[in-house]
Protein backbone atom coordinates (compact mmCIF):
# COMPACT_ATOMS: atom_id res chain seq x y z
CA UNK A 1 0.00 0.00 0.00
CA UNK A 2 2.99 2.30 -0.22
CA UNK A 3 3.29 5.06 -2.75
CA UNK A 4 5.43 5.36 -5.85
CA UNK A 5 6.13 8.66 -7.55
CA UNK A 6 5.00 9.12 -11.15
CA UNK A 7 8.54 9.19 -12.62
CA UNK A 8 9.49 5.96 -10.80
CA UNK A 9 6.26 4.22 -11.83
CA UNK A 10 6.78 5.32 -15.43
CA UNK A 11 10.37 4.03 -15.37
CA UNK A 12 9.27 0.65 -13.99
CA UNK A 13 6.51 0.29 -16.58
CA UNK A 14 8.91 1.33 -19.33
CA UNK A 15 11.49 -1.23 -18.19
CA UNK A 16 8.94 -4.05 -18.21
CA UNK A 17 7.49 -2.94 -21.55
CA UNK A 18 11.06 -3.01 -22.87
CA UNK A 19 11.54 -6.64 -21.88
CA UNK A 20 12.33 -6.80 -18.17
CA UNK A 21 10.37 -9.47 -16.29
CA UNK A 22 8.25 -8.71 -13.24
CA UNK A 23 6.91 -11.29 -10.79
CA UNK A 24 5.42 -11.10 -7.35
CA UNK A 25 2.77 -12.30 -5.01
CA UNK A 26 0.08 -11.36 -2.55
CA UNK A 27 -0.02 -7.75 -1.33
CA UNK A 28 3.61 -7.09 -2.19
CA UNK A 29 2.61 -6.78 -5.82
CA UNK A 30 -1.20 -6.90 -5.85
CA UNK A 31 -1.80 -4.22 -3.22
CA UNK A 32 1.11 -1.92 -3.99
CA UNK A 33 0.88 1.63 -5.28
CA UNK A 34 -2.91 1.98 -5.11
CA UNK A 35 -2.93 5.33 -6.86
CA UNK A 36 -0.57 4.28 -9.67
CA UNK A 37 -2.98 3.03 -12.32
CA UNK A 38 -0.21 2.45 -14.89
CA UNK A 39 1.42 0.05 -12.42
CA UNK A 40 -1.91 -1.76 -11.89
CA UNK A 41 -2.43 -2.00 -15.66
CA UNK A 42 1.02 -3.57 -15.99
CA UNK A 43 0.48 -6.03 -13.10
CA UNK A 44 -2.97 -7.09 -14.24
CA UNK A 45 -4.88 -6.51 -11.04
CA UNK A 46 -5.38 -4.72 -7.75
CA UNK A 47 -6.42 -6.13 -4.37
CA UNK A 48 -9.83 -5.01 -3.09
CA UNK A 49 -10.71 -7.21 -0.09
CA UNK A 50 -10.22 -10.54 1.65
CA UNK A 51 -13.65 -11.30 3.13
CA UNK A 52 -13.38 -13.34 6.32
CA UNK A 53 -9.63 -12.78 6.77
CA UNK A 54 -7.75 -16.07 7.12
CA UNK A 55 -10.10 -18.81 5.88
CA UNK A 56 -10.09 -22.20 4.19
CA UNK A 57 -10.67 -22.21 0.43
CA UNK A 58 -9.86 -24.15 -2.71
CA UNK A 59 -7.34 -23.13 -5.35
CA UNK A 60 -8.53 -24.54 -8.69
CA UNK A 61 -5.94 -25.09 -11.39
CA UNK A 62 -7.53 -23.89 -14.63
CA UNK A 63 -4.65 -24.65 -17.00
CA UNK A 64 -3.17 -28.01 -15.93
CA UNK A 65 -1.65 -28.33 -19.43
CA UNK A 66 0.39 -25.14 -19.00
CA UNK A 67 4.10 -25.71 -18.19
CA UNK A 68 3.81 -23.46 -15.12
CA UNK A 69 1.03 -25.63 -13.69
CA UNK A 70 2.05 -29.06 -15.01
CA UNK A 71 1.63 -31.78 -12.39
CA UNK A 72 -0.21 -29.51 -9.94
CA UNK A 73 -3.77 -30.44 -9.00
CA UNK A 74 -6.34 -28.20 -7.35
CA UNK A 75 -5.68 -27.94 -3.61
CA UNK A 76 -7.15 -26.72 -0.34
CA UNK A 77 -5.51 -23.72 1.27
CA UNK A 78 -5.85 -21.62 4.42
CA UNK A 79 -5.02 -17.95 3.99
CA UNK A 80 -6.55 -14.71 2.81
CA UNK A 81 -8.79 -15.36 -0.19
CA UNK A 82 -8.13 -12.29 -2.32
CA UNK A 83 -10.96 -10.47 -4.07
CA UNK A 84 -9.36 -8.38 -6.81
CA UNK A 85 -10.12 -6.13 -9.71
CA UNK A 86 -8.42 -7.92 -12.60
CA UNK A 87 -7.48 -7.34 -16.21
CA UNK A 88 -9.54 -9.54 -18.55
CA UNK A 89 -6.43 -9.89 -20.73
CA UNK A 90 -4.62 -11.90 -18.01
CA UNK A 91 -3.85 -15.51 -18.84
CA UNK A 92 -5.45 -17.09 -15.76
CA UNK A 93 -3.74 -20.24 -14.50
CA UNK A 94 -5.63 -20.77 -11.22
CA UNK A 95 -8.82 -19.46 -9.62
CA UNK A 96 -10.84 -19.63 -6.41
CA UNK A 97 -14.59 -19.45 -5.94
CA UNK A 98 -16.13 -17.40 -3.16
CA UNK A 99 -18.86 -19.13 -1.17
CA UNK A 100 -20.61 -15.98 0.05
CA UNK A 101 -20.24 -16.82 3.74
CA UNK A 102 -18.47 -13.55 4.55
CA UNK A 103 -19.93 -11.39 1.76
CA UNK A 104 -23.19 -12.89 0.43
CA UNK A 105 -23.24 -10.69 -2.67
CA UNK A 106 -20.12 -12.41 -4.07
CA UNK A 107 -21.40 -15.97 -3.63
CA UNK A 108 -20.19 -18.02 -6.59
CA UNK A 109 -17.76 -15.40 -7.90
CA UNK A 110 -14.78 -17.06 -9.58
CA UNK A 111 -11.65 -15.02 -8.94
CA UNK A 112 -8.21 -15.39 -10.57
CA UNK A 113 -5.52 -16.44 -8.09
CA UNK A 114 -2.53 -16.95 -10.42
CA UNK A 115 -1.98 -15.32 -13.79
CA UNK A 116 0.63 -14.29 -16.27
CA UNK A 117 0.57 -11.74 -19.03
CA UNK A 118 2.67 -9.84 -21.48
CA UNK A 119 3.28 -6.15 -21.05
CA UNK A 120 4.99 -4.88 -24.15
CA UNK A 121 8.04 -7.12 -24.52
CA UNK A 122 8.04 -7.98 -20.81
CA UNK A 123 6.58 -10.88 -18.92
CA UNK A 124 4.48 -10.38 -15.78
CA UNK A 125 3.60 -13.14 -13.31
CA UNK A 126 1.35 -12.77 -10.25
CA UNK A 127 0.01 -15.05 -7.50
CA UNK A 128 -2.28 -13.84 -4.73
CA UNK A 129 -1.14 -16.76 -2.56
CA UNK A 130 1.34 -16.22 0.23
CA UNK A 131 0.08 -14.03 3.08
CA UNK A 132 2.56 -15.60 5.48
CA UNK A 133 6.06 -16.85 4.67
CA UNK A 134 5.27 -20.45 5.73
CA UNK A 135 2.77 -20.67 2.86
CA UNK A 136 5.76 -20.95 0.53
CA UNK A 137 6.43 -24.31 2.21
CA UNK A 138 3.21 -25.64 0.62
CA UNK A 139 4.60 -27.69 -2.29
CA UNK A 140 2.02 -26.42 -4.81
CA UNK A 141 2.62 -22.78 -3.90
CA UNK A 142 6.40 -23.14 -3.90
CA UNK A 143 6.31 -24.82 -7.31
CA UNK A 144 3.94 -22.23 -8.78
CA UNK A 145 6.05 -19.34 -7.47
CA UNK A 146 9.35 -20.86 -8.60
CA UNK A 147 8.04 -21.55 -12.09
CA UNK A 148 6.37 -18.14 -12.33
CA UNK A 149 9.52 -16.29 -11.25
CA UNK A 150 11.61 -18.23 -13.76
CA UNK A 151 9.05 -17.63 -16.54
CA UNK A 152 9.02 -13.88 -15.92
CA UNK A 153 12.83 -13.72 -15.79
CA UNK A 154 13.33 -15.25 -19.25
Amino acid sequence: MSKIEKPEAAALCEAVAGGVGLAGHHGGMGDAFRDAVDYQFMCGGQWVAHPGGIIDYTVDITRPDDPLMQGIASFEHRSEQYYMHVDPANEVLATTTFNGEHAPWIDGVVMPVVWRKRYGKGRVFYSSLGHRAYELDVPEIRTIMTRGLLWAAR
